[in-house]
C-alpha cells in the first residue's frame, strides 16, 4: 500500500526514508505556522524573569500571612496582653503620681474590670452559679405572692417617715408632691383600657425614676458623678470651637448664634457615630434596656426603643428595632412613640449645654424620663393584645455598615447637615410666627384697651396652674408657664434659649423685677423648668415621628395616626413629672457668709451672690429718727454703713 504526495508509505519505511514532517522544510512550516517559541521578544522574557522575582521577593510576606492567620488567635492574645500591660504600667504611674487627680481615671478603670469580670463570670460559671440557685429561686417564687405586699407596705411605709421628716423643712416641696401625684391620676383617668392596667410596669418605673432623682439630687456621690460627668461633656463640647473657628472665623462663632450652637451638633453626631460603630452605644443601651425589662415586665423591644431614645432622637431610637416594628402591639408602638416625646437627643442637648443650662441636670433629666415614660405608656395604654415579643429574652442589634472607623466619622457629620439645616429653618420660621402672632395679638388686644397681649401672656395665663403645681413660687410660675407654652407649641429650643437669658440675668446680679417684668428666676424654678422643657413633646414633633416611622413601616401609617396625639400628651406629662421630681428633691443653695463675701470684693460688677447679700442688709437695715442701724448679725460689722452704700450704688431700695 503507497499514499500518494507526501504521504508516509510503506515502502518509504522499508527504505528508511526521514518523515517529510520532521525535515527541514518540514519543521520550516510548522514554524510559520504555530510561530517559534525561540523568537519571543526580549521584552517578554524580562517580564517572565520579573514575575519570577516578584514571587520570590514576596514569598515570606506570604509566609507570614499564612503564619499570622494559622495563629491569629494566639497573635491576639500576645497582642491584647501586651496592651494590658502598658496600660497597667500607664495606670501605675498615674496613681503614683496624683491619685486625686488620677481619680477619674480609677474610676473608669475600675466599672471597665468590673464588667469584663462579671462577662466571664457568667460566660464561664454562670450556668453552674443557676444551677445552684435554682433551690432558692424555687423557694422565692412560692414565697413570692405575700412577701411582696410585705415589701410593698415596708416601701411605703418608709417613704412616708421620709417626706414627713423631708418635706417639714421645706413644706413647698408638698406642692410638687401633690402635682406628681395629680398628673399619674390625670393619665390614669386618660387610660385607653382602665382594666388591664399593668401596675408593676407603672409602680416600678415610678420608683426606678424616683430612686434616680434621689442619687442624682439629693446623694453628693451622685451629684458629683453627675456635675463631674457634665462638666466633662462641657470640656468635651469645647473642642467644636477648634473646626468651627477655623472654618468660619473667631467673629463669627462668638457672635453669631448659628456659628456658635449649631457646629457643637455636628461634632455630636461625629462622635455618636464612632461609639455606634464601635458597639458602645449598643452596649449601654442593652444594658439599660436590661435593667427596664426584667424589672418592669415588660417587651425587649418597647424597652430597647425607649432605653435608646436616652441618646438619640425620636427617629433614631425606632431604628434599633425596625425589624420588628411591623409586628408590635399598639401598645408597644405608643410606648416608642412615648419615648420619643419624653426624651431629647444627645446631640441636641450639646447645643442646650453651650446655651448655659445646666449640663447635670439635662443629663439626669434624659436618664430618669426612660422609666417613667415607660410606665406612663403602660398606663394610658395598657397591652390588651398578645405581644409576638413577650417573653422573648433578648433582640438582635445591628452595628452599622462602616467599614471602619474615618467612614463611620464622616457618615456621622455628613447625617447632621440635615439636623442643622433642620434646626435652623424650624428656628426661623418659628420665631417669626411667633413674631407674627404676638403682634397680631397686639393689635387685637388694643381695640379693647388691653396693652401687651402676646402669646407668652396667654400662655403664663392658661398653664400657670400647672407650674404651680409642678413646684414653682407663684411668682415665678408665669415666667415657667410661659416657657412650657413655647416648648408645647413652638419648640424645645427656642424655650431653652430664654431659659437661658432668664439665668444669665441671674448670675450677672441683675434686679430681679424690672418695672412689672420678671428679669430672672429663682434657682428652684430654673431646675423645675429644665426638667420640664427635656422632651420633644411638642406639636412639630407629631410630623417628625409620623414621617420617620410610616418610612420605616409604610402599611401601619394607620396605627401610628392612631395613637401619636395620645403619645404626645402622655410625653407633656412624662416631662412634667420629671419637674415635679426635681421641684421635690431640689436643695436650696446656701449663699454663704456675705460679711465675709462682701470683705474680699470690690463691688465692680455685680453676681448672683452679690445681689442676694444686699438684699439681706437691705432687710437688716432700719432707719429711725434720721438714725440708720441695722439688726441680727449686720450690727456687729464695723463696714455695714459702707457695704449699704456700696449696695445702692448698684441695687434700687428704700433704705437708700
Amino acid at each position: 500500500l503507497e499514499m500518494e504526495g507526501n504521504q508516509i508509505t510503506m515502502d518509504n519505511i522499508e527504505k528508511g526514508t526521514d518523515n517529510p514532517a520532521f525535515s527541514f522544510e518540514g519543521e520550516k512550516r510548522h514554524h510559520e505556522e504555530h510561530g517559534d517559541p525561540c523568537s519571543e521578544t526580549q521584552e517578554e522574557r524580562r517580564e517572565g524573569r520579573f514575575s519570577s522575582y516578584c514571587r520570590k521577593a514576596l514569598q515570606p510576606a506570604s509566609t507570614a500571612k499564612h503564619f499570622c492567620k494559622a495563629h491569629a488567635k494566639l497573635l491576639r492574645r500576645v497582642i491584647l496582653g501586651l496592651l494590658v500591660v502598658a496600660y497597667l504600667c500607664y495606670f501605675i504611674a498615674a496613681c503614683y503620681l496624683n491619685f486625686q487627680r488620677a481619680l477619674a481615671l480609677v474610676v473608669m478603670t475600675a466599672l471597665v474590670v468590673f464588667f469584663i469580670c462579671w462577662d466571664i463570670f457568667k460566660k464561664h460559671c454562670g450556668a453552674k452559679v443557676l444551677l445552684l440557685l435554682c433551690p432558692v429561686g424555687k423557694c422565692f417564687r412560692n414565697s413570692w405572692p405575700w412577701l411582696k405586699w410585705i415589701l410593698w407596705v415596708a416601701l411605703l411605709a418608709g417613704l412616708i417617715v421620709w417626706l414627713a421628716l423631708d418635706t417639714g423643712r421645706n413644706p413647698e416641696q408638698l406642692i410638687s408632691l401633690g402635682g406628681f401625684c395629680f398628673l399619674v391620676l390625670f393619665l390614669f383617668a386618660c387610660s385607653k383600657h382602665h382594666s388591664a392596667v399593668s401596675w408593676r410596669a407603672v409602680f416600678w418605673g415610678l420608683g426606678l425614676e424616683f430612686l434616680l432623682g434621689l442619687f442624682v439630687l439629693r446623694t453628693t456621690p451622685g451629684t458629683q458623678a453627675f456635675q463631674w460627668l457634665g462638666d466633662q461633656i462641657q470640656y468635651f463640647l469645647g473642642y467644636t470651637t477648634a473646626g468651627s473657628s477655623f472654618v468660619f472665623g473667631n467673629t463669627l462663632i462668638e457672635d453669631v448664634f448659628a456659628f456658635q450652637t449649631l457646629p457643637i451638633i455636628v461634632f455630636f453626631s461625629c462622635v455618636m457615630s464612632i461609639l455606634y460603630y464601635l458597639g458602645v452605644m449598643q452596649w449601654v443601651i442593652l444594658k439599660i434596656s436590661w435593667l427596664l425589662q426584667i424589672s418592669m415586665g415588660t417587651t425587649p423591644t418597647e424597652t430597647l426603643s425607649v432605653a435608646g431614645n436616652i441618646f438619640v432622637g425620636q427617629t433614631e431610637a425606632p431604628l434599633l428595632i425596625r425589624p420588628y416594628l411591623a409586628d408590635m402591639t399598639l401598645s408597644e408602638i405608643h410606648a416608642v412613640m412615648t419615648g420619643g416625646f419624653s426624651t431629647i437627643a444627645g446631640s441636641v442637648m450639646g447645643a442646650y449645654i453651650s446655651f448655659g443650662i445646666d449640663a447635670a441636670s439635662l443629663i439626669a433629666a434624659s436618664v430618669m424620663a426612660a422609666p417613667c415614660a415607660l410606665a406612663m405608656a403602660k398606663l394610658v395604654y395598657p397591652e390588651v393584645e398578645e405581644s409576638k415579643f413577650k417573653g422573648k429574652a433578648s433582640i438582635s442589634l445591628s452595628s452599622g455598615e462602616e467599614q471602619n472607623i474615618l467612614e463611620a466619622a464622616s457618615n456621622g457629620a455628613a447625617a447632621s447637615v440635615g439636623l442643622v439645616a433642620n434646626i435652623a429653618a424650624n428656628l426661623i420660621a418659628f420665631l417669626a410666627v411667633l413674631e407674627f402672632i404676638n403682634a397680631a395679638l397686639r393689635w387685637f388686644g388694643e381695640m379693647v384697651d388691653i396693652e401687651g397681649l402676646t402669646f407668652q401672656v396667654i400662655c403664663s395665663y392658661v398653664l400657670m396652674p400647672v407650674a404651680f403645681l409642678m413646684g414653682a413660687d407663684w411668682a415665678d410660675s408665669p415666667v415657667v408657664a410661659e416657657l412650657l407654652g413655647i416648648k408645647i407649641f413652638l419648640n424645645e429650643f427656642v424655650a431653652y434659649q430664654q431659659l437661658a437669658t432668664y439665668k444669665k440675668n441671674r448670675l450677672i446680679g441683675l434686679e430681679e423685677w424690672d418695672g412689672n417684668r420678671k428679669q430672672w428666676i429663682s434657682e428652684r424654678a430654673e431646675s423645675i423648668a429644665t426638667f420640664a422643657l427635656c422632651g420633644f413633646a411638642n406639636l412639630s414633633s407629631i410630623g417628625i415621628t409620623l414621617g420617620g416611622l410610616t418610612s420605616m413601616v409604610p402599611q401601619r401609617k394607620s396605627d401610628f395616626a392612631s395613637v401619636v396625639l395620645r403619645a404626645l400628651l402622655t410625653g407633656i406629662c412624662v416631662t412634667m413629672l420629671n419637674a415635679c421630681l426635681a421641684g421635690l428633691l431640689h436643695v436650696p443653695t446656701e449663699v454663704g457668709d456675705c460679711a465675709m463675701f462682701f470683705s474680699t470684693t470690690n463691688f465692680s460688677s455685680t453676681s448672683y451672690t452679690m445681689y442676694t447679700c444686699c438684699k439681706q442688709l437691705f432687710a437688716s437695715s432700719v432707719l429711725q429718727n434720721g438714725t440708720l442701724s441695722f439688726t441680727g448679725s449686720w450690727a456687729e460689722q464695723a463696714e455695714s454703713v459702707l457695704w449699704l452704700t456700696e449696695c445702692c450704688g448698684h441695687y434700687n431700695h428704700t433704705s437708700c
